[in-house]
């Protein structure tokens, strides 16, 4: 029996630029296409926060984790075994377009009046965002971009793991609940809990799989109660 090797260092790297660029194109065409005009300072600085802070944390994986980089390279709806992940995950790639959509279309008729210093704070909580999920990739080599359990996998519970069980998720959520108003706009926060809803529908069944996949889980979940924030869920 033979087995397939592992992806080569430039065969990585290239999908992980591709990957990025493939992103970055997205949120731009959305953005730039809703507001009519690329002359939106907000939009550009935003998307070298993305571009810079997807950088940084895929530069760490190449250098210490290259495992996981592959693991994150294959998501999406058509990498998820189950078809109401396939349904979650393809719900939450569309609010995701919908939401910089709708920030395009605030900017070009000028609904929200979001100061310049708020954005800038927003702007700063978009990277912390992705500095828990690198936090998150450093604690944890078994981050799967899927619903599953390695045969291997040990239980983490060191690091961003021991505030609350799904910090990855936190992340994310906070990078994408802050953006609309890093990019100037109020109205486009009615995007934000679709997908929240989405990416807990996703939480939840994965806490399915590990309770009953990964050894010692059970126990973990009584000692960390809190799913996503401190305190609240």
């Amino acid at each position: 029996m033979t087995t397939a090797s592992a992806p080569t260092l430039p065969a990585l790297l290239a999908g992980a630029t591709a990957g990025l660029l493939f992103a970055l194109a997205v949120i731009a065409l959305a953005l730039f296409g809703a507001a009519g005009t690329v002359h939106q300072p907000r939009a550009w600085a935003y998307l070298a926060v993305f571009a810079a802070s997807s950088v940084l944390v895929t530069a760490h994986l190449v250098r210490h984790d290259r495992a996981l980089l592959e693991r994150r390279l294959r998501a999406g709806p058509g990498a998820e075994p189950e078809p109401r992940q396939k349904l979650l995950s393809a719900l939450a790639a569309l609010v995701f377009v919908a939401l910089y959509g709708l920030c395009g279309l605030d900017a070009r008729f000028a609904w929200s009046r979001v100061p310049v210093a708020v954005s800038v704070l927003a702007e700063v909580l978009v990277a912390g965002g992705f500095a828990i999920v690198f936090l998150t990739f450093r604690a944890n080599s078994f981050t799967s971009a899927t619903i599953a359990v390695a045969e291997d996998q040990p239980l983490t519970d060191t690091g961003p793991y021991a505030v609350v069980r799904h910090p990855m998720y936190a992340g994310a959520l906070l990078m994408i609940a802050v953006t609309p108003v890093a990019l100037g706009s109020w109205v486009a926060l009615a995007a934000v809990p679709p997908f929240v809803a989405a990416v807990v529908g996703r939480l939840l069944a994965e806490e399915r799989t590990l309770r009953e996949e990964l050894r010692g889980y059970a126990a973990y979940q009584s000692r960390v109660r809190y799913r996503l924030v401190p305190g609240l869920w």
